[in-house]
């Protein structure tokens, strides 16, 4: 049995990918909370982990996302990027932007509670297998 962080950490490897990712989106929403008809954006967390786990194959790796054949692009390469969905406006604005900061500010919290969670379970693994090895109880 190989010792791959896929086989180690199970999927907190890709979640933490896409929660950094998510926090990205969210950023950049609560950054233009008040630019006139900007659209805010979010990252379904499921969708995206099902594809990326689905896609991953026997190798346990996420495929690169590129614009064209042998080309990485200027902005974020993970599934995640593909993968951004508007977020339906809770209150109509007039001047068409559907930023609503109190939503973002809270998707923004309950995101760093689950990065916080998977590197959480990342770092006991680690402590786990320190403790196996040096072999201290």
């Amino acid at each position: 049995m190989s010792l791959t962080p896929d086989n180690l950490f199970g999927i907190h490897t890709r979640a933490l990918d896409l929660w950094q990712n998510r926090t990205e989106v969210l950023a950049n929403n609560l950054a233009n909370a008040d630019t006139p008809g900007f659209q805010a954006r979010d990252i379904d967390f499921r969708k995206v982990l099902a594809a990326a786990s689905d896609s991953a194959g026997a190798a346990g790796n996420v495929a690169l996302q590129a614009p064209t054949p042998g080309q990485i692009g200027a902005g974020s390469t993970t599934a995640a990027a593909t993968q951004l969905s508007w977020r339906n406006p809770t209150q109509p604005s007039m001047d068409g932007n559907t930023v609503d900061e109190q939503v973002e500010q809270a998707a923004f919290a309950a995101n760093g509670v689950h990065y916080q969670a998977s590197l959480s379970f990342i770092t006991a693994q680690i402590r786990m297998l320190r403790t196996a090895i040096e072999g201290q109880g």
